[in-house]
């Protein structure tokens, strides 16, 4: 279904759940420079943007074997995750920012009493000072990370937890993703989907593929079903 088309009953949704890098953030450039600083120490070229961008949802092992490319599976790499980890950490929000029409769609949906919440697989001691560096994302009303609970995604389990503690109904809710696992997760707990096509999608085409309810290039398709 594209941002054009509507649901052949329309939902008042209950609640709004996000990803967070990706969907929410565009936290690529911060994470690229993490992978940067990791490979200049070990004398390996430096990469742009195009290289680190597609793997910037999919955690930092996905990063630096971008980055190290066929020769990520010859190195240290217990050593090389603990590098860019604390580089990242220490250095959380310098560029990252929300993605244009994150904060309107945030605004919109505290202004209709919408609640909203946060669902990621980034680890906990990560996600809860980044989502304290960005003013825009002080209403979400439960920010739910990676080691939370004993399951992460593509189980449904987080996102369970998270309408469980909102009080809504799954399938009144509606997750926001711009990796498959997170359309696998929504699926699975009985919520409608939204792919974010302005994330970190491998390409339209594949993200098409996963068959989300809605498909949006841009926060603004959010409002016609809000």
């Amino acid at each position: 279904m594209t941002s054009s088309q509507t649901a052949t009953s329309p939902i008042e949704y209950q609640a709004l759940l996000f990803d967070l890098d990706g969907t929410l953030l565009d936290t690529a450039d911060d994470l690229g420079a993490a992978l940067n600083s990791v490979l200049h120490n070990h004398q390996q070229p430096q990469v742009g943007s195009d290289i680190y961008r597609p793997a910037a949802s999919n955690g930092a092992a996905a990063l630096l074997a971008a980055g190290f490319k066929e020769g990520w599976g010859q190195q240290s790499q217990e050593q090389l995750l603990a590098e860019l980890v604390a580089y990242y950490a220490a250095n959380i929000a310098t560029h990252t920012q929300c993605f244009v029409g994150i904060e309107q769609l945030l605004i919109a949906l505290d202004n209709k009493g919408i609640p909203w919440g946060i669902m990621t697989n980034k680890p906990g001691f990560l996600t809860d000072p980044l989502v304290k560096a960005i003013p825009a994302l002080k209403n979400a009303q439960i920010v739910i990370s990676g080691d939370t609970l004993a399951e992460s995604k593509p189980s449904p389990l987080p996102l369970l937890h998270c309408a469980e503690q909102m009080s809504v109904d799954p399938s009144r809710c509606l997750y926001i993703g711009d990796a498959l696992r997170d359309i696998q997760a929504g699926k699975a707990a009985n919520m409608h989907t939204a792919t974010a096509l302005w994330g970190y999608v491998p390409s339209v085409d594949e993200a098409l593929a996963w068959n989300a309810d809605f498909n949006w290039h841009s926060p603004i398709d959010a409002f016609n079903h809000i």
